[in-house]
């Protein structure tokens, strides 16, 4: 029930309207004729714009609580959780480094699976951001790339491997099922994209399973993130 309830606020919700987004592309036309936007302006109002996108960010982090609250059993256990899940700073050097080289390897595959994807049809065009530059753009858009990387994999790896090996499952079944999940909440993209998230949840939760630290994956997916926000921002600018 925990498992459901979780999904249900957060990354479940969006995997459904996920799918529903692909079906429409492929209604409409096709997914190499349609586009999406990851960032948008939520007002014409500049001011109002960055207060609507820091409460939608706010708002986003609620389910991670939520999820370390079940995990750790209690509020007050949650600081315990975290130094056993490897979310601290025992070893800031070695975490970074691991971020750094899964950043780099993730994203060399990432940028070549979209090209490979437009060219096969099967990736929609991705625009990254249509939020107006302003002084506030580029921290809105780092917090924004950190809010993505706390809520899935927080909830994609540490919740749902916790909950699914208390289950009985083996660990390569929990390492396809969080990939799956991964993946399905990417389909608005296209089908390349998901297939590349597929081969990083699988990635992500063996590396979880082998060195029991999530933080090196909150730096690679948020230096992912971050990188994939900005870039197309400061060369437009």
């Amino acid at each position: 029930m925990q498992i459901v309830i979780v999904l249900g606020v957060s990354l479940g919700a969006s995997a459904v309207y996920a799918v529903l987004d692909l079906a429409e592309m492929l209604l409409r036309s096709s997914i190499a004729e349609s586009s999406t936007t990851l960032n948008r302006s939520l007002s014409d109002v500049p001011v109002t714009d960055a207060l609507r996108q820091l409460t939608g960010i706010g708002f986003a982090l609620v389910p991670v609580l939520l999820a370390l609250y079940l995990l750790a059993g209690g509020a007050q256990a949650i600081p315990a959780l975290l130094h056993r899940i490897g979310v601290d700073g025992r070893r800031p050097l070695r975490d970074t480094a691991w971020g750094v080289a899964l950043f780099l390897v993730m994203g060399g595959g990432t940028l070549g699976l979209y090209q490979a994807g437009r060219a096969l049809g099967v990736t929609a065009q991705i625009t990254t951001s249509t939020v107006d530059l302003t002084w506030w753009t580029v921290p809105l858009l780092v917090l924004s790339a950190v809010r993505h990387a706390l809520v899935e994999e927080v909830v994609v790896v540490a919740f749902l491997w916790d909950r699914l090996r208390r289950l009985g499952w083996s660990w390569w079944v929990v390492a396809l099922a969080s990939a799956l999940v991964r993946a399905s909440y990417h389909l608005y993209q296209g089908i390349g994209p998901a297939l590349g998230n597929l081969v990083m949840g699988l990635v992500f939760v063996w590396l979880y399973r082998r060195r029991g630290r999530l933080l090196p994956l909150l730096i690679a997916h948020a230096l992912l993130d971050t990188v994939g926000f900005l870039a197309p921002q400061l060369l437009a600018g």
